[in-house]
Order: C-alpha cells, then structure tokens, then sequence
C-alpha cells in the first residue's frame, strides 16, 4: 500500500549559523496532497528551510513536524531531490532506482517491480539498463525522482531540481513533474530561484523575505487545480499572478 501524503507544520521555527540569522521565525502549515512552490532572493533561506524539513538540520528555535512526528533526523517519509541527480555510474538506472528498497531488505523481484513502475511513471521504462552517464541531464533528474518516489515517500522535497538545466529542458520537465506529483498523490516543497517556475508548478505559492527569511506572500493561484498546459503560459489569469509574485520578491 502506498505512503499517504504527510502534512507539514512549522511553529516559531528560527536557525542561526554562528552569528548569521539565516531564517525565521516562521509559522507554516502545508496542507497534505499540496504542491507548495517557494521563492525567493539569494541566500533567504530557502535552502536552509528545506534542510530543516529534511532532518539534515535542527532549528535554533521552534519546532518541525510532518506527519505529526518531529523532525529530529531525516527519515523515508522524507524523500529529497537535490539539484545534481547523484546517481551512482557503475550501476544500472533500474539498480538507482531499486536503491532504496533494496537497503530496506526487500526481494529482488519487488524491488524490481517497483522501480519499473516508477520508471514507467517518469517515463523513463525504455533507459532501464542503461547506464547514468549515458542519459542527458534532464533524463538523469527523471531518475533522481523515480529512486526517491520508490521509497514511497509521503513528502517530496525539491531542492532547485531543474536549476541546471536549459530552457527547453526545464520547461518539459516542469510538465511531467506536474503529471508525477498528481499521479503519485504526494506531498510536494519545490525550491525555485524561478518566479515563472513557481508560477506554473505551484498550488500554492510562497515567498520568502531576504534573509532572515521570512513568508511574506502566500496564496493559491486561480489556476491552482487546473491542467498544466503548455497553453497556460500565456494565459492572462497565469501572467497576472506571476506579476504578483515577482512583485511580492522585489518588495
């Protein structure tokens, strides 16, 4: 049975390193199923509030929670996309994938179901057997997303996954990881520097004060549940709203 989708909250949350104050206090609650974008300027924190949800850092003050559990380490609920895929070379894209269920002790016949079908689910069945550094960029972030949903996550957490990518690349990505999220019913935290990415993906879109970072917009998009279509770029509705993001950055 698959990982429901996990809730998040933050409550008086603040971290410090040695005398920078890089983030907080912050209170956020993400609803489960939501995929919630942030952005925001260089250095606001936006890195250091997903490390905290991760587990991979402890806040100064306040406290983590997903699932209603505390965040005191990282943990499978917790799956993270980083922006490099850091997949291993010497092994098969289905071996990268089956990764993690193979550490967790579970049979080479499941672990192998299970990474088919999320290969099949990023689009990527027919690369199985071959090798990382066989595949473009955005094929090895396609990867980088099948391993961490095999471990049946109920929270993703992107760390400017498509950063490094071009253009075209990026934009064709953002489609099908729209289709993933939906289709995986996830929780979702997405990390952008890109106003029009955060547009496009989110179903509620966050931005963060210089530092210490704090949330200073949150809202839905009007289009928050619709299709994402290439056709919503230019859309006015679409347009308006990354007006008011990229506005809330600059204030």
């Amino acid at each position: 049975m698959a990982s429901a989708a996990e809730p998040v909250l933050l409550r008086g949350v603040a971290h410090r390193y040695a005398a920078v104050h890089a983030l907080g206090p912050l209170d956020l609650e993400i609803a489960a199923g939501e995929l919630v974008t942030l952005v925001g300027p260089s250095g606001c924190g936006k890195t250091t509030l997903l490390g905290l949800l991760a587990g991979f850092l402890t806040p100064t003050e306040g406290e983590v929670r997903v699932g209603g559990a505390r965040v005191t380490k990282p943990g499978p609920d917790r799956g993270v996309v980083f922006q490099q895929p850091n997949l291993y070379p010497w092994f098969t894209v289905r071996d990268n994938v089956a990764l993690g269920p193979r550490l967790r002790g579970i049979g080479k016949a499941e672990r192998r179901a299970l990474a088919d079908r999320e290969l099949e689910r990023v689009g990527l069945s027919d690369f199985a057997g071959a090798r990382p550094y066989e595949l473009s960029g955005g094929m090895q972030q396609r990867t980088q997303i099948a391993r961490v949903l095999a471990n049946d996550p109920g929270i993703l957490l992107l760390d400017e996954p498509f950063g490094a990518l071009d253009a075209l690349t990026r934009e064709r990505l953002q489609h099908q990881l729209h289709d993933v999220w939906r289709t995986a019913t996830k929780t979702a935290l997405f990390i952008t520097h890109s106003v029009e990415e955060a547009t496009f993906l989110g179903t509620r879109v966050l931005v963060m004060s210089p530092r210490p970072g704090t949330i200073v917009f949150d809202e839905r998009p009007p289009f928050a549940h619709a299709e994402r279509t290439p056709e919503l770029r230019a859309a006015p509705e679409f347009v308006a709203f990354r007006e008011r993001v990229r506005a809330a950055i600059r204030e």
